[in-house]
C-alpha cells in the first residue's frame, strides 16, 4: 500500500547543494534583490533571523506528480548575511531510507478507505518500525496541510508521500515502550519559492496556510496521544514578510501576527525569514524547553470540511472523548517551517 517517491537514496539537501555548485560554476547565481520603492528596508529588521528578498532559484521543478495536484519546487535563496537556504525547507522526500507512511485517503494515489479499521488492517506487519524489540505497536493517524517527517526517539518513521496537494491522510505504525517523544517537521509547501506564496484565490501571490492533526493508539486501540497545547512548536521559515518591522520576538516566540496575509497580483520582492535548524532537533533528549507552545487552529480555521482525506476519518481527528486539535506556531498563514515535538507518557 506504499507509494514510492523517487529512490535516488539522496536527501534534499544533498540535490540542492548539487544544482547551486554546478550553477556556481558557470554564472553567479545569486539572487538579485531588486529596488522596490513600495518596500521598506531591511534596516526595519531587529529580530534574530536571515533576511533574504524575492523569488528563491529553482534546484527541482517539482518533488512529486499528481493529477490536479500542485507542483511542489525546490529551491535556495542567499539571505542578506550571505547564508544560502533550502525553501522552502531540507526535506527527506527523496531518501529512500526514510521510509513512507501508508495511505488513509489519498487522491493522487488512488486510495481511499471506508474505514481507520480497514487502513489498519491493509498495513503490512513489516513497515512497522521497531525501535524496542520490548515495546507495544502504536498507531499513528495524521492529516498534515500540507507535508509532514515523523520521528520517534530520533528514529524516522514515517513521511508523507505527498508534499504538497492533493490534500491526503496517513497512517504508519511503529513499536517502542512509553515514554516515548514525538518529532515532526512540518511544512506549509509553496507555489512562488523564497516568498511562501502561491498562485491561489484570484491572487499571483497568495499567501498559503499550513496546519497539523494527528492521533496516536496503542494495541488495544485506546488513543495516548494526540495534537494539543501541550505540544511545543517552533518556525524556522516565515513568508512572505512585506514590512519587516511587522516581525518581532519575545525570547523564543517568533511573532508575524502584525504582518500583512493579504493576496497579491505583485508580491516578488517580498521578504523571508530564515532561522537554522538544530542539527539534533528530533532526538529525545533534544532541549525544547525553551519552545514556545504549539497554537491551537479550529477545523474551520484549517478549512477541512471540504477534504474527503479529513472527513472521511473524522471519527478518528474528532473523537467526542479526546479531540484532537490542528496545531502549528503562532502564524499559520506565515510559518512555512515549523518544528513540533512532545512526549507521550
Amino acid at each position: 500500500m506504499k507509494f514510492a517517491s523517487p529512490k535516488t537514496g539522496l536527501t534534499i539537501a544533498t540535490i540542492a547543494a548539487m544544482a547551486y555548485a554546478l550553477s556556481a560554476c558557470s554564472h553567479d547565481n545569486t539572487v538579485a534583490v531588486a529596488n522596490n520603492s513600495e518596500l521598506p528596508s531591511t534596516s526595519n529588521y531587529k529580530g534574530t533571523a536571515s533576511v533574504s528578498q524575492g523569488k528563491a532559484s529553482i534546484d527541482v521543478p517539482s518533488l512529486y506528480d499528481c493529477k490536479n495536484g500542485r507542483n511542489a519546487p525546490i529551491g535556495h535563496i542567499k539571505s542578506t548575511d550571505g547564508k544560502t537556504w533550502t525553501v522552502p525547507a531540507e526535506v527527506n522526500f527523496t531518501d529512500s531510507k526514510f521510509p513512507i507512511a501508508g495511505d488513509l485517503n489519498n487522491p493522487c494515489t488512488g486510495v481511499s478507505y471506508a474505514s481507520a479499521q480497514e487502513a489498519r488492517d491493509a498495513l503490512d506487519p513489516s513497515d512497522i518500525i521497531e525501535i524496542d524489540a520490548d515495546g507495544e505497536v502504536v498507531t499513528a493517524y495524521v492529516f498534515a496541510d500540507n507535508y509532514f517527517e515523523m520521528y520517534i526517539n530520533g528514529v524516522a518513521v514515517g513521511k508523507d508521500n505527498v508534499p504538497f496537494t492533493q490534500f491526503n491522510s496517513n497512517i504508519l505504525q511503529f513499536k517502542v515502550k512509553q515514554p516515548f517523544t514525538v518529532a515532526m517537521k512540518l511544512v506549509d509547501w509553496e507555489g512562488n519559492s523564497g516568498i511562501g506564496s502561491e498562485d491561489n484565490q484570484g491572487h499571483a501571490y497568495h499567501p498559503g496556510d499550513g496546519g497539523m492533526v494527528a492521533v496516536f493508539k496503542n494495541a488495544d486501540n485506546k488513543i495516548i496521544a494526540k495534537t494539543d497545547d501541550s505540544w511545543k512548536a517552533q518556525t524556522f521559515y516565515s513568508a512572505p514578510i512585506r514590512d519587516l518591522s511587522c516581525a518581532t520576538e519575545q525570547g523564543a516566540l517568533r511573532i508575524t501576527s502584525e504582518c500583512s496575509t493579504e493576496g497579491l497580483e505583485e508580491g516578488s520582492q517580498d521578504y523571508a525569514l530564515h532561522w537554522e535548524v538544530p542539527a539534533n532537533w528530533y532526538a529525545k533528549d533534544f532541549d525544547d524547553s525553551a519552545w514556545p507552545k504549539a497554537t491551537l487552529f479550529t477545523n474551520d480555521e484549517i478549512g477541512v470540511d471540504n477534504k474527503s482525506a479529513y472527513t472521511d476519518f473524522s471519527d478518528i481527528f474528532d473523537d467526542a472523548d479526546a479531540d484532537a486539535r490542528f496545531i502549528w506556531s503562532t502564524n499559520v498563514i506565515l510559518d512555512n517551517e515549523v518544528l513540533v515535538r512532545h512526549t507521550v507518557n
